[in-house]
């Protein structure tokens, strides 16, 4: 008889590694499918701190494939399917994941991973420490590879393995092309906006520490003192004692902030629209484009003739919201003959507010009503079917 192969670890540990890694690696994966452009907004970040700007245009396709890889190893992990290969991808993609987040800890460069999306923020320091906890796990995995015994039979694994790429990759791309399935930013169906942006009385302020460096004029000796010490030791009644450059203002604790805090809508003269067009008692609809140089000009057509109708048949006010200058905005105004008005807002805070260019949103008193992406955005007859004729 063929002796059983010796395992460095006990199979109940194994079995625990096997789980957790596999859950956590399908669930990270899925969390970021579920909005790959966001993912793609903070891989161009990673692309512009590595100087690496000429991947920026493949960041999308980085994001998609990069998701699907992570659920498909995490699936491969749980059924056993070809478990040489699958930790070697296990351990290569958690040393890579260690190395981003510890470089935006330590350089202080991308301040949130994106591990998680926008569904569990984390900041740089505690995605590293979640890295390294799975890295251990997977180096446990690692060293026993070869005792990692499928569940399925050959067949019926190959047959899983094929429907979790093909489920890992289809997430990903209906999503992008149809919003994500669950939103969890600030301007989801839902949400009130202008309450979004609100301080309530008594919030906590953000709080700083201010650091002196002082030097003395007679002997030379320099020293460091925070706000607090150089108050109370009174160094600063002694004459010769000199305060070198500029006080330097650390954030120490951060006080509350709003869900909203980067939004402020403009028109082309600079006057402030925010909170009149946000707060709007009737049905309004906001057009996003965010960059009008790379939207989709046939989605943009028909949302024309959409504004066109609404306006027509119940006096219904539609924007249009891009970061482009006016000047670039007016003659894209003027070669497709919009309707709607146009303002202007920070490219930021309009990637958020729906993700695609052109997305739509429907909103009344101030609360998003609905939202589309322009691969399924309702016609004239449904929007009025089901909003305006209520």
């Amino acid at each position: 008889m063929k002796a059983q192969q010796k395992t460095l670890f006990p199979n109940a540990l194994m079995w625990f590694c096997r789980i957790v890694v596999g859950l956590l690696f399908i669930f990270s994966g899925l969390i970021k499918a579920n909005d790959p452009l966001g993912f793609s907004y903070k891989l161009e970040e990673y692309f512009e701190v590595f100087h690496m700007l000429f991947l920026s245009s493949y960041a999308l396709y980085f994001a998609i494939f990069l998701c699907a890889l992570e659920m498909i190893l995490g699936f491969a992990l749980l059924i056993g399917w070809r478990a040489v290969q699958v930790t070697w991808g296990l351990l290569l993609l958690i040393i890579f994941f260690g190395f981003l987040t510890f470089y935006s800890a330590y350089f202080k460069v991308v301040q949130t991973c994106g591990c998680f999306g926008d569904a569990i923020p984390l900041t740089p320091w505690q995605s590293f420490s979640k890295d390294m906890i799975l890295l251990v796990l997977v180096l446990v995995l690692f060293a026993s590879r070869k005792s990692l015994k499928p569940i399925l039979k050959p067949e019926a694994g190959r047959m899983a393995f094929i429907v979790a790429v093909i489920f890992s990759f289809g997430v990903g791309i209906y999503t992008y092309n149809f919003l994500p399935v669950l939103d969890f930013l600030p301007y989801k169906v839902g949400a009130n906006l202008p309450e979004e942006m609100k301080t309530p009385p008594g919030a906590q302020p953000d709080e700083y520490e201010i650091t002196y460096h002082l030097k003395n004029k007679s002997t030379g000796a320099e020293k460091t003192m925070n706000s607090t010490d150089y108050t109370k030791s009174g160094i600063w009644k002694d004459n010769n004692w000199e305060v070198k450059g500029d006080p330097e203002s650390k954030l120490i604790k951060q006080g509350f902030k709003p869900k909203i805090s980067d939004l402020a809508i403009q028109d082309a003269q600079g006057n402030n629209y925010t909170q009149e067009l946000l707060s709007n008692p009737f049905y309004n609809l906001i057009i996003v484009a965010y960059n009008l140089n790379h939207t989709n000009d046939e989605a943009i057509n028909k949302l024309n003739a959409l504004a066109i109708n609404l306006t027509q048949n119940f006096n219904t006010r539609t924007i249009l919201l891009t970061s482009n200058s006016p000047t670039d905005a007016a003659v894209f105004s003027k070669a497709h003959h919009l309707v709607p008005e146009i303002f202007y807002a920070d490219g930021v805070p309009l990637k958020s507010m729906v993700r695609s260019n052109p997305g739509i949103l429907l909103m009344k008193n101030g609360v998003v009503i609905n939202k589309w992406h322009y691969h399924n955005m309702p016609s004239y007859d449904v929007l009025v079917n089901t909003y305006f004729k209520k």
